[in-house]
């Protein structure tokens, strides 16, 4: 896959580590379409294409069916990164091989029950109950469209998230996941996530191994200097592997072991949390399909 990218601004987002509402920097909404438009005829020609990490409620073209991608197997517990060549220590690893979730994780967002979304554009709160381990060796995250009530907001959905924040950092180094994405058609559904986040947002930053924007599978990272990024062209829903390497002054990103591109701008430092969720957005993710259940097998994490 080439690392050609189309170069489009980038639509800054500010979140605070607690819950308040992105902020975003607008361009005017008949420029918003058309930049959209010329995002979706690049995916169609195989490019990687940079999106808008937010974009405003408007309503995104459809995209031509993307080819599929070939999943890998499984990795072994004991194998390194997938894909990735060098000399690998396993710092952190979970399989979620049991029934009960892990201590290392919080089901929800700063607490557990129900919890209030990281963003205003989620149309979801967050319910611990949404979250399981039914012993099939995967984490399950789901989406219903039961409504929820968070911070005096009642939602028209319920999703599901876990986050590792003050119980397992890590600076520097390469996090994968094997992850099940729901699809709609070829694209991803809803607004599904894995990612990482540094304590005070966005001065430690934030690094989207893998976001589900407007159905499409897209990699940023966030600091005070912006958010750049892009989105890899073809079907990645179903099993697929989505990994990062993260080194000093630069960003790797790789899908199925395949390098899908890199940042160098704005990379940060300071340690940061893993975080995996799934929500819903209408003006944000791909296309609503609930229930929807996304599947982790695992995620480790490496360092030289």
């Amino acid at each position: 896959m080439s690392d050609q990218a189309i170069d489009l601004p980038a639509w800054t987002r500010f979140r605070a580590v607690g819950r308040v509402d992105w902020g975003i920097v607008r361009e005017g909404r008949h420029d918003i379409v058309n930049r959209l438009k010329v995002a979706a005829t690049a995916l169609a020609a195989g490019a990687l294409v940079a999106v808008p990490a937010i974009a405003e409620a408007v309503a995104q073209p459809a995209q031509p069916a993307q080819p599929a991608r070939t999943a890998l197997a499984p990795q072994a517990a004991t194998a390194g990164p997938t894909g990735v060549a060098g000399k690998w220590t396993k710092k952190f690893a979970d399989e979620f091989n049991g029934t009960k979730l892990a201590d290392t994780w919080t089901p929800g967002w700063f607490g557990s029950g129900v919890t209030a979304p990281i963003n205003g554009d989620e149309q979801a709160c967050y319910d611990s109950r949404q979250v399981s381990l039914p012993g099939d060796g995967a984490l399950h995250l789901k989406a219903s469209a039961r409504p929820s009530t968070c911070d005096g907001k009642t939602k028209p959905n319920t999703g599901s998230l876990v986050n590792s924040n003050g119980k397992f950092h890590y600076r520097y180094g390469l996090v994968e996941w094997r992850a099940y994405i729901p699809p709609s058609g070829t694209r991803m559904a809803n607004w599904p996530a894995l990612w990482s986040n540094g304590e005070n947002w966005p001065t430690d930053g934030e690094n989207d191994t893998m976001e589900g924007l407007g159905g499409n599978a897209c990699f940023h990272f966030h600091s005070p200097s912006g958010g750049p990024g892009n989105c890899a062209a073809g079907n990645l829903t179903g099993w697929h592997t989505f990994a990062s390497d993260w080194e000093p002054g630069g960003v790797t990103y790789y899908y199925d072991g395949v390098k899908v591109g890199r940042i160098t701008s704005g990379v940060t430092s300071s340690p940061q949390y893993l975080i995996m969720n799934h929500t819903v957005s209408s003006a944000l993710g791909g296309p609503t399909v609930l229930p929807g259940d996304m599947k982790v097998d695992y995620v480790r994490v490496w360092q030289h």
